[in-house]
């Protein structure tokens, strides 16, 4: 009689095991979905880098996943008698490496993780945990790309999209007011690794239909105080929608940057969109940003432009152009001009 080997065995048990974990996961999954919202989002592109101040970067081209969300939204309640007041998010995010020599495989992480609680008559929420900074949260409605671009503070890494802390957020008269403070770590999605902390702070008025003016600034503590302010003003319709937004950075890293962007509906599921990004002084975090890099040595001028067609409910594909030109540096040679036509897929579930 053939004895099986033990390594078979113990293979047969992890396989089981993992089955068993596998479907006691789904299980809870599906329970807790009943009671919640699943929801998410991808985009990615195929790409082709036609020039690049970089050399090695030249003639790159390929696929990617520039993010994958994958979200859990939950009412909670507080007894029978109550309204739900209290709510929790859970979400993940995912991302293709950027422009790697070797690439890795797409790892997941906590974007998101928070309680919310809400006072309807104070027309408040309170946030705890890992959650957005009011740095962007007016902007991003107005640009309502992020799968074609970060915002331009985020993209330029002026600020963080995500911290870890306090926020406290509503609106006042009639919601002509709005205003968003933070307290958190100043470390992102990162474990904070010091004492030091950073402080939002964003007001924004809405006089009439659509328009917005936001005012916004931060600081953060240590060696030496860094502080960021920025003015936008946005309108928003069924037609179109966008922004003229000024920022500034004192502190460690002192530079200016401004901004204007938009998209318009040409047909009924055909819409244009553009961006111009002008960078007024060098950017020391340049080389840094994900997917579109650029030269540190010079001041820089972004440019977007792209098409949004809808060919299904919640499916959009965008073909699209970034490009990055170069001022006269202080010394040495103008870099060459970063040009990165892409097709990009976009679907949300």
């Amino acid at each position: 009689m053939l004895i099986p080997e033990k390594k078979t065995i113990c293979c047969r048990l992890s396989q089981g095991a993992i089955v068993m974990l596998a479907l006691l996961i789904f299980s809870v999954t599906m329970t807790w979905s009943d009671e919640g919202k699943v929801s998410g989002y991808f985009f990615g592109d195929f790409y082709h880098m036609l020039s690049s101040h970089k050399e090695n970067l030249e003639g790159r081209n390929g696929f990617q996943y520039r993010r994958i969300y994958f979200q859990y939204d939950r009412k909670i309640k507080e007894n029978s008698d109550s309204p739900n007041n209290l709510a929790a998010r859970f979400r993940f995010e995912m991302n293709s490496d950027s422009l790697p020599e070797t690439g890795d495989k797409i790892k997941p992480y906590v974007k998101n993780g928070y309680l919310r609680w809400k006072n309807s008559d104070w027309k408040t929420d309170v946030l705890i945990g890992l959650s957005g900074t009011p740095a962007l949260a007016n902007t991003e409605k107005l640009w309502g790309y992020r799968s074609l671009s970060k915002t331009p503070e985020d993209l330029h890494k002026f600020v963080s999209s995500t911290d870890f802390g306090i926020t406290i957020k509503g609106s006042l008269a009639d919601k002509f007011i709005n205003y968003h403070v933070m307290l958190a770590n100043g470390s992102g999605t990162k474990a904070e690794a010091d004492s030091d902390k950073k402080a939002y702070f964003a007001l924004a008025l809405k006089p009439v239909d659509g328009l917005l003016i936001e005012c916004y600034a931060d600081a953060e503590t240590g060696d030496e105080l860094d502080l960021l302010w920025h003015g936008l003003i946005g309108y928003q319709s069924d037609l179109f929608k966008g922004g003229v937004l000024f920022s500034m950075e004192a502190g460690e890293n002192e530079r200016k940057m401004a901004s204007a962007f938009g998209s318009a509906k040409l047909l009924g599921n055909l819409k244009v969109v553009g961006r111009f990004d002008k960078n007024l002084d060098p950017n020391p975090k340049g080389g840094g940003v994900s997917y579109t890099p650029y030269s540190k040595e010079a001041s820089v001028s972004n440019v977007i432009f792209g098409l949004d067609w809808s060919p299904a409910k919640d499916v959009y594909v965008l073909p699209n152009v970034f490009a990055s030109f170069y001022d006269e540096p202080g010394k040495g040679k103008k870099p060459n001009i970063d040009l990165q036509p892409r097709l990009t897929l976009y679907y949300k579930f």
